[in-house]
């Protein structure tokens, strides 16, 4: 479930709480509105907490996807499962600054 249903669930039981005056018989509006609500309120804590799992920023395979801007174009690519950093780091020789 995600959390757009779980919304629409909420939704949809409190139209039918509070919004609906009409009875029928043999069907209870307020308690199939409780329902509705109490589902929709699990679905969503449910949503927010699996939400890494479930999907969040993966694509169809399940492969994480990494945006990033290199030369000021922004590209978009398939992470692996591990991360590889890698540092440059530019040595300088000891000693006080250049003059300006």
């Amino acid at each position: 479930m995600t959390l757009g249903v779980s919304l629409l669930l909420v939704a949809a039981g409190a139209i039918l709480i509070w919004g609906v005056t009409g009875e029928a018989s043999g069907i209870d509006v307020d308690a199939i509105g409780v329902i509705l609500i109490v589902v929709g309120i699990i679905g969503f804590i449910l949503s927010l907490v699996f939400w890494d799992r479930w999907g969040g920023a993966r694509g169809p395979l399940g492969a994480r996807r990494t945006t990033y801007v290199e030369g000021g174009a922004r590209r978009t690519v398939a992470s692996p499962r591990t991360t590889v950093v890698e540092e440059h780091v530019e040595e300088h020789p000891g000693g006080p600054p250049p003059p300006p």
